[in-house]
């Protein structure tokens, strides 16, 4: 299941990279959401789950859901405005930082511990970047290039997705994972709906649709993939094993550029390209395996335990 969702999102960002030829960032979000949420409320609504809203009195439970769901829906925009400037391969390296956001935001706000090793996994992550964008250096210092601000967007989408994550962590208390999802995917459809134009979706070919359906689909059966993950194995091994995404999206580069040339343009990669992609692969899995190992103490008795 790990494998499974790390697939799906290699092959995200390249289809909706793909899917930007047909329609703007705001309808492509807007869809996903409208998708996802046709999907999953019939779900509910057959196994009879939808959430209830009267847990929603409770102020702070109320604080979190609208955090949460600006968190996530700003985090979708900003990434489809993100990689409408910026290559698939560029945005999915760069989208790594939401992990490391969210351990740095766990260190501050629930006081978890950050041990050395996670450090030492944080500072291999970000010469990992600094290698991956070598050739892009004279870009990435002008403010008004297209790719700076393609960048920019994408960290910004990424510390959003932090925020989502960690007033998600206290939403489970009152909600479960799916009765959280289907508020926020009924919200981005009335969100982005006066923003979005569907008169261009009637003029898909059939790639067109191939890849909204692909994309629409995507969103829910990768964070099925992942919730069934998280339920049969710990979530550091599940993000260890997750952040090998960039590499299947490079991978998936490659074979697009091979068998479809003119579909989308490759990130221009040498040997200091790959060597940072493999950096920020082995630093996130480093510091997700870490925080787990780091956890576990051995009490008075001998016993291995997990400290909380």
């Amino acid at each position: 299941m790990s494998l499974l969702t790390a697939v799906l999102w290699g092959l995200l960002p390249i289809a909706l990279k793909g899917l930007l030829v047909y329609l703007d960032a705001l309808t492509i979000t807007w869809l996903r959401f409208v998708i996802a949420a046709v999907v999953l409320g019939a779900f509910l609504t057959y196994k009879n789950r939808l959430p209830s809203l009267n847990k929603l009195h409770s102020r702070g439970t109320s604080l979190l859901t609208i955090v949460v769901i600006v968190g996530l829906l700003g985090n979708y925009i900003l990434y489809m405005l993100g990689l409408d400037k910026i290559t698939p391969g560029g945005a999915q390296v760069m989208i790594q930082s939401a992990p490391m956001l969210l351990l740095i935001g766990s260190l501050i706000l629930f006081k978890e511990s950050f041990h050395f090793k996670q450090w030492f996994g944080l500072i291999i992550f970000c010469c990992g970047l600094l290698l991956f964008f070598n050739q892009r250096f004279a870009e990435l210092i002008n403010p008004e290039n297209q790719y700076t601000i393609g960048i920019l967007l994408i960290f910004i989408a990424g510390v959003l997705w932090a925020g989502y994550a960690l007033a998600q962590k206290q939403l489970l208390k009152s909600f479960k994972s799916d009765e959280i999802m289907i508020m926020v995917y009924l919200a981005g459809s009335l969100v982005f709906l006066p923003l979005a134009s569907a008169s261009p979706v009637l003029q898909l070919d059939l790639l067109g649709w191939l890849l909204l359906l692909f994309c629409g689909a995507n969103t829910l059966v990768a964070y099925g993939a992942f919730a069934e993950a998280l339920d049969h194995w710990e979530a550091s091994r599940v993000s260890a094993t997750l952040a090998l995404t960039p590499l299947l999206t490079l991978g998936f580069m490659q074979l697009t550029e091979l068998f479809f040339p003119n579909y989308l343009e490759p990130e221009p990669l040498n040997a200091l390209s790959f060597i940072g992609a493999g950096l920020v692969v082995v630093g996130s899995a480093f510091t997700a395996l870490s925080k787990q190992k780091a956890r576990k103490v051995e009490g008075a008795d001998g016993v291995l335990r997990v400290d909380p």
